[in-house]
């Protein structure tokens, strides 16, 4: 069905079908749940914890002793987030969170695998990129740089790809 055909059927119902059909779908469906009770309480301080809690427990988690080191995870909150409209500050808080955690594991461990220095360095052109689109590069300016140095003074394979996307910064 195409959006002109939906607009058109629901021009056809009135107050009380709609209402009825909005109900089943809440009910029906957790998006639909989950998006509704964003949409009324809006609590982004707490999605953001429980998102960097997760995060965190991937590289350093609490129960097992095996960090599973998934990007993936973090994608998954991060494309929630902007699935749910949430506050654009607070998605670049969490793309350059998930960084940071990341940086700190390698810190004390010295990562093997090329495709974490990759997948690192695509969320942080992603975070640079969100942040210049939505105009708030100067704000997450010193924490994009420091994630930067970082990757130098831990010798990251890829460092020099690092500088690659400061360039749109300037």
């Amino acid at each position: 069905m195409s959006k002109r055909d939906l607009k058109k059927y629901l021009k056809e119902l009135d107050k009380e079908q709609l209402e009825e059909q909005l109900l089943e779908l809440y009910e029906k469906f957790s998006d639909v749940k989950v998006y509704y009770d964003f949409v009324f309480n809006p609590k982004e301080e707490k999605l953001l914890q429980e998102a960097k809690l997760k995060i965190s427990n991937e590289y350093f988690p609490l129960r097992s002793k095996r960090p599973k080191l998934r990007r993936s995870v973090a994608q998954k909150y991060i494309k929630h987030f902007l699935s749910l409209g949430v506050d654009p500050f607070v998605v670049a808080d969490l793309m350059l969170y998930n960084i940071e955690v990341a940086q700190k594991y390698s810190a004390r461990r010295e990562m093997r695998y090329t495709s974490f220095y990759k997948s690192m360095l695509n969320s942080f052109e992603q975070v640079v990129k969100f942040s210049i689109e939505n105009g708030m590069i100067s704000e997450y300016k010193n924490r994009i740089f420091e994630i930067k140095d970082v990757a130098f003074k831990q010798n990251w394979e890829n460092k020099k790809e690092f500088e690659r996307p400061l360039d749109l910064i300037d």
